[in-house]
């Protein structure tokens, strides 16, 4: 239920400035992956890390002053989704993602999307799935580590715990994929 006509206009329209934001984010992570400087995965990964933190922020926001909307629901997986596939477009270029793992999650996000405008505009609202959360938040982990890469303090390999966080995540995205198609198909 959309009570925005009872709050203050700055408290209906905060959550959904975060969610824009978020997607803004995504142009400036791939930008510096293009500047050749030896902390743009590290500034990169931090951008991305406050981009993914606004998540929270915009459904926090929302909550707490009572300003759900359809709109926000609506939006917000496609902010994580822009701000998502805009790195993994920059680590598939730089060559630290396979093509197949890019793939299935583009694949997954618009079979999902296409779900729901379908179900939009039978008045039926998929809400995320706990699945696609917890692929969505692999990805935030995942992601900064392909984005810095080098093995942290010399040891940590964020490399190889950033490919298996991906590839954990590219599991869930389709079972989430699988909730998504059985939610509608129930609902309809």
């Amino acid at each position: 239920m959309n009570t925005t006509a009872k709050r203050p206009r700055w408290q209906a329209d905060l959550p959904m400035f975060f969610t824009y934001l978020r997607m803004a984010m995504a142009p400036l992570v791939m930008g510096i992956m293009y500047i050749p400087w030896v902390w743009a995965g590290w500034t990169a990964a931090i951008i991305f890390i406050l981009g993914s933190l606004t998540d929270w922020v915009d459904g926090y926001l929302a909550r707490r002053f009572h300003v759900e909307s359809t709109a926000g629901k609506l939006m917000d997986p496609i902010a994580d989704k822009v701000l998502v596939l805009g790195a993994l477009v920059m680590l598939l270029a730089m060559g630290r993602v396979d093509a197949i793992t890019v793939f299935l999650l583009l694949a997954r996000d618009t079979v999902i999307g296409g779900i729901r405008s379908v179900a939009a505009a039978q008045q039926i609202i998929i809400a995320a799935k706990p699945f696609g959360k917890w692929k969505t938040a692999l990805q935030m982990v995942a992601i900064p580590c392909l984005l810095v890469f080098d093995p942290l303090f010399g040891v940590i390999p964020l490399a190889r715990i950033g490919q298996i966080a991906l590839w954990l995540s590219v599991v869930l995205s389709l079972v989430s994929a699988g909730e998504y198609i059985w939610g509608y198909a129930k609902k309809r």
